[in-house]
């Protein structure tokens, strides 16, 4: 590993292929769950990544039987209530998502298993998505009692149209690789042991492609997302504003006590 990723402590960085970067979520024994300084290192990883001339395209993907559960319950438990954390963690959120799109190599996420929360950020927003069958996709946060920030409102109804996007976002439904790939949601479905051997073979091509023509073919691509940023900005401070509320601590608390969360039957908006 070069001293320009040396302080990345909290990701694996790798070598697969020659101009080829690979990031992985790096705690199995929590399903590579994410807590605070993961966030950071991840939010921040993609300005390096931009401005190394000696890396054409980098792949995303989590170590043991998960991609990423998301951020984990001591960092959720962290932000309710603490503005200050909050402010932060907000701020981290909306550069995490617009360091992706702005990162001038693509990216390619092998999604080995569950994806949530921060983990589904970089999984569904990559330019080429790859999922196994064993593969869940969910965004939590209504289960949780907040609102679907992070990345859903930029990038779900584009990918798989509000239809699907409301369903599943209301719901909290987890989408398997196969479907996630029948609406859209991934670029395709794999089996299981050719996720990885998959993620590399694409990354390795648009490696050796012309990166001029790819680099300013995501560019352009992606001044969609750059359209979308108001109702991203807006889903993200809805989703702080519920870390200030009560069914934030009711849906953690029904998490660590594997029940279904009891929120308040009403609502002043």
């Amino acid at each position: 590993m070069t001293s320009r990723y040396a302080a990345y402590t909290k990701l694996k960085i790798d070598y697969p292929a020659a101009r080829v970067l690979r990031i992985t979520f790096d705690r199995p024994e929590t399903f590579n769950s994410v807590d605070a300084e993961t966030h950071t290192q991840m939010t921040d990883i993609w300005r390096d990544i931009d401005r190394d001339a000696d890396i054409n395209a980098v792949i995303v993907t989590g170590a043991g039987k998960a991609f990423s559960a998301g951020g984990d319950f001591g960092m959720i438990e962290q932000m309710a209530g603490d503005h200050h954390t909050l402010m932060r963690v907000w701020k981290e959120a909306k550069d995490l998502v617009y360091n992706v799109i702005n990162c001038n190599k693509p990216i390619v996420s092998a999604i080995n298993g569950p994806a949530a929360g921060a983990g589904l950020v970089v999984g569904i927003l990559a330019d080429v998505s790859i999922a196994g069958k064993a593969a869940r996709l969910v965004d939590g946060h209504p289960r949780l009692g907040v609102a679907a920030g992070d990345v859903a409102a930029i990038i779900w109804p584009l990918l798989c149209g509000m239809a699907k996007a409301k369903y599943y976002l209301l719901t909290g439904r987890a989408v398997t690789g196969e479907e996630a790939e029948r609406i859209g949601l991934v670029s395709m479905c794999v089996a299981d042991e050719a996720v990885q051997e998959t993620a590399l073979q694409v990354a390795t091509e648009l490696a050796n492609g012309s990166q001029s023509a790819i680099r300013w073919t995501k560019y352009a691509l992606n001044n969609w997302l750059r359209s979308a940023g108001p109702i991203f900005d807006t889903s993200t401070a809805l989703e702080i504003l519920g870390f200030m509320g009560e069914d934030v601590r009711e849906g953690v608390a029904s998490h660590r006590e594997k029940r279904k969360p009891v929120f308040r039957p009403d609502c002043p908006i």
